[in-house]
């Protein structure tokens, strides 16, 4: 069975950060603090999906998609990320899930989106092996309430964007410049993954999933050293993250220093516990070259030319996703789970025409060349099962607040009005033709996985 879907994400949607018992999050605290975001943009109210759910759950019916991914806020749920859930943060997912069962929409509820409570942050965040424990333990509060009614469960969303861009860069929460510093930070989450795998199969959780955001790594050129930074590079963004969930070991990792030496007897074989599907989020292929004297990293990210640009700056490469998809076959082979392109999409400098209409005519065609892509991969026999689209809203978008839309739907954020655009329409009729096709020929109509 295949899922279509479309994705959001917890903080970027929610708002109501300080409503029904809701603690802070790291990006409460961030997006407070001068310079930090585009024009002073926070999440405190963002598409104020915390109240008007009911019209989104409506717009993914609307839309046919088969499946819904959407955040659990950790503070939500557990405000100081420690001790009992917090009743009023439950009941709000509890509702959202049986609106979307109602609708025939399966739901993919993704335990971590960056959100991590401020206090544990306060106490090292995920530099702390605590936090690890502390997501196993919010784990189980939440499967407890929902595992018999979500089927589809992912722990970690891109645990390397979260360390590369929160621990050793700073621009995004919680900010810290660490460079190779920030590895534990890893290490931690993969564990913090391990442990809730463990609480969600105790609790009955039908399928477990972790999702990675990956790139395929072209080397600048075939210049030894240029062919070597991109290996250094692929073993950070791709196999630090994917070979201790699939193969139980971490790649050599000397280009960044000494070894883990955070890594206990145990922790691999947690971190390895077999999965039901792997998530891949992809967006674009990434450029290596050697690194100039006096870096301190060893590789160099240089611009990917000859193809045209999202809103972002991204460059549009929808053969990087088949690209993308092959390569972990080949590289992981009967290691490798089910496949679930969990994010794709692209920024648009999407604005409402006269009568409101709004044309992205760019995400159509982005949305149906990275389509077509991983049908090839399919055809090519990489096991994919899903495609889910991001995103359902225009919304926050993190260091860069409400300045790049992604959305199938276009956000007024000083209204909350909600306006599909084109592409929302676009994939509508592609889904109904699908469903129609099915039932010509007789398939089954999607079930819960």
């Amino acid at each position: 069975m295949f899922l279509w879907g479309a994705a959001t994400a917890s903080y970027q949607i929610e708002g109501a950060v300080a409503e029904d018992g809701r603690g802070p999050s790291i990006w409460d605290t961030f997006s407070h603090e001068p310079g930090r975001v585009a024009d002073g943009h926070t999440g405190d109210v963002a598409c104020d999906h915390y109240h008007r759910w009911p019209e989104d759950v409506a717009l993914l019916a609307g839309l046919g998609v088969d499946s819904y991914r959407f955040s659990i806020a950790w503070p939500r749920v557990q405000p100081t990320g420690t001790g009992p859930a917090n009743p009023a943060g439950l009941d709000f997912y509890d509702r959202l899930t049986d609106a979307l069962l109602a609708e025939g929409v399966v739901p993919a509820a993704t335990l971590f989106h960056w959100d991590l409570p401020q206090p544990l942050q306060d106490a090292g965040g995920w530099l702390s092996r605590d936090t690890a424990h502390r997501f196993a333990d919010y784990t189980a509060l939440v499967a407890d309430r929902l595992a018999d009614r979500i089927p589809m469960w992912i722990t970690l969303n891109e645990p390397f964007v979260h360390m590369a861009y929160g621990y050793a860069t700073g621009v995004h929460a919680p900010g810290l410049a660490l460079l190779t510093g920030a590895l534990p930070a890893a290490h931690h989450q993969l564990l913090g993954h391990g442990l809730a795998t463990a609480a969600l199969r105790a609790h009955g959780a039908r399928q477990v999933l972790i999702t990675n955001n990956c790139t395929p790594v072209r080397p600048a050129s075939a210049d030894p050293a240029d062919l070597a930074a991109a290996e250094a590079y692929d073993i950070l963004h791709n196999r630090l993250f994917n070979d201790p969930v699939l193969l139980g070991s971490y790649p050599d990792l000397s280009a960044y220093g000494p070894a883990l030496d955070c890594v206990r007897d145990g922790d691999l074989d947690l971190i390895s516990a077999p999965l039901d599907g792997l998530g891949v989020n992809y967006y674009n292929p990434t450029r290596i070259a050697a690194p100039a004297p006096g870096d301190v990293l060893p590789f160099t990210d240089v611009p990917i030319t000859g193809y045209p640009l999202t809103a972002f700056g991204w460059p549009v490469v929808p053969d990087g996703l088949h690209e993308l998809l092959t390569g972990l076959a080949a590289r992981y082979g009967d290691a490798l789970p089910p496949v679930y392109v969990t994010e794709n999409g692209c920024s648009q400098p999407d604005e409402a025409g006269p009568g409101g209409a709004v044309d992205d005519a760019g995400r159509i065609a982005y949305l149906d060349g990275h389509i077509a892509a991983m049908e090839r991969a399919m055809a090519d026999g990489v096991d994919v099962r899903g495609y889910y689209v991001w995103s359902l809203l225009d919304n926050f978008e993190w260091a860069e607040g409400y300045h790049q839309r992604f959305g199938l739907v276009h956000v007024d954020f000083a209204t909350g009005r909600r306006t599909p655009k084109a592409s929302y329409h676009w994939l509508r009729e592609r889904l109904a033709a699908r469903r129609e096709s099915l039932r010509a020929s007789g398939s089954p109509a999607p079930a819960s996985p």
